[in-house]
């Protein structure tokens, strides 16, 4: 997918700058993509397809990343899907090209994500269940002692994978997940943003300890107001000790349909309008190639990235002298392949110019039966209205900024 450079915001007014500030960021390497510094936000998905299906897999893979997926997340539930990754990527550079790889280990996965490491760019862990804590119905108390004993076994468990990572120049992600909280977190702070927070900085200060800072950390869950809450804190917490890694942002279970993408957008939208935010995905209960128009249409909107035409268009009204919503899909389909392009669709003289002050070219009805084309602020020409769109065409042309679908 073609995509320019991230958009700069000029101030509405005199002092008034309406341009999203960034949290700063270190920024991590993942395969031939960077997740933050002044890198734009990277859009990922997760196939669906069993590991151990190395054609499927490969062809996930491909679909995923040819429609601008740039970095591609797989399961690895056991030591050989963890060594189908080898003949995954080995067959992904043979036909196709290399593709940023992540595997998801879960579940005492110490052998699986040391094996794993070998193949992919990063390795996603769950704090709650990378060494899981079996829970006692019956507990009242937890000892310091018992913490800390748990403590050590997680660092012993952790140690291998972040100096192979280290070693290899990978990067790992600590992905804390508001419903697989370890029982010790939920003991000690319930089922809070708090008990998510400190579960990541268990991991993060382990890692630190061993020099390995090639991290990404996210704070998922599949509540909008909870997800918000930990990631502000942990942006918080981050910022207090002089931390600055990206954060992976995620409605996670955000369902399919209508309101899983109104859900997604609400956690992930709020956040990268704050600043906060390196890298997204939208996790829909659909084909995965579904996620990705989502994902670029919140970069967009937000103005973070450029990747498709913006329309702008009125809601139609008495004043309408064409039907809006046809001729909207008319020039839709017509010009959807471009790229940085805004085109404004407006029915009336009165929400002409003004409203679309902005828009490269507009189309706008100011009499009956023709349509008067717009150069920015500037009138070009009026043509009937069955011409309309053949003549906004040709003065894309004309403007050298047309190329074929």
């Amino acid at each position: 997918m073609q995509t320019l450079p991230t958009p700069q915001t000029a101030p509405t007014q005199p002092g008034v700058d309406t341009t999203i500030r960034r949290r700063k960021t270190r920024p991590v390497q993942v395969g031939s993509v960077t997740i933050g510094g002044s890198y734009p936000v990277v859009v990922q998905s997760m196939i669906n397809e069993d590991t151990l299906d190395i054609d499927g897999s490969v062809a996930a893979i491909r679909r995923l990343h040819e429609i601008g997926c740039e970095i591609v997340r797989v399961t690895v539930p056991s030591i050989g899907h963890a060594k189908a990754l080898a003949e995954i990527k080995q067959k992904l550079a043979a036909t196709y090209q290399p593709v940023p790889l992540v595997a998801d280990v879960h579940h005492n996965g110490m052998k699986i994500a040391l094996e794993v490491a070998k193949h992919v760019d990063k390795v996603r862990i769950n704090p709650g269940l990378y060494v899981f804590e079996k829970p006692k119905s019956d507990r009242t108390e937890y000892t310091q002692a018992e913490f800390d004993e748990i403590g050590e076994k997680i660092r012993g468990t952790l140690e291998p994978l972040v100096v192979s990572l280290r070693d290899q120049g990978k990067a790992m992600r600590i992905g804390v997940n508001h419903g697989s909280l370890a029982e010790r977190m939920l003991f000690s702070y319930g089922d809070t943003p708090e008990g998510m927070v400190e579960s990541a900085l268990e991991f993060i200060r382990i890692c630190e300890s061993l020099d390995f800072r090639n991290l990404v950390i996210s704070m998922k869950a599949s509540r909008v107001p909870v997800m918000l809450a930990a990631y502000r804190l942990m942006a918080k917490r981050l910022d207090e000790l002089g931390m600055d890694y990206p954060l992976h942002l995620g409605v996670t279970e955000a369902g399919d349909g209508e309101y899983g993408r109104i859900k997604s957008t609400a956690g992930i939208a709020t956040l990268l309008a704050d600043g906060i935010g390196d890298t997204i995905r939208v996790s829909l209960t659909e084909a995965p190639e579904k996620e990705i128009p989502v994902c670029y249409s919140i970069l967009q909107a937000l103005g973070l990235r450029k990747t498709m035409v913006e329309y702008v268009a009125c809601p139609s009204c008495g004043r309408t002298l064409f039907n809006l919503e046809d001729v909207l899909h008319e020039v839709r389909e017509a010009t959807k392949h471009l790229t940085g392009l805004d085109i404004a669709v407006m029915g009336c003289i009165v929400n002409g110019p003004g409203e679309m002050a902005d828009a490269d070219y507009g189309y706008v009805g100011k009499q009956p039966g023709f349509i008067s084309l717009y150069r920015g602020r500037e009138e070009i020409k009026k043509v009937p209205e069955t011409q309309g769109v053949e003549e906004l065409i040709n003065l894309i042309k004309a403007d050298g900024r047309w190329v074929d679908p």
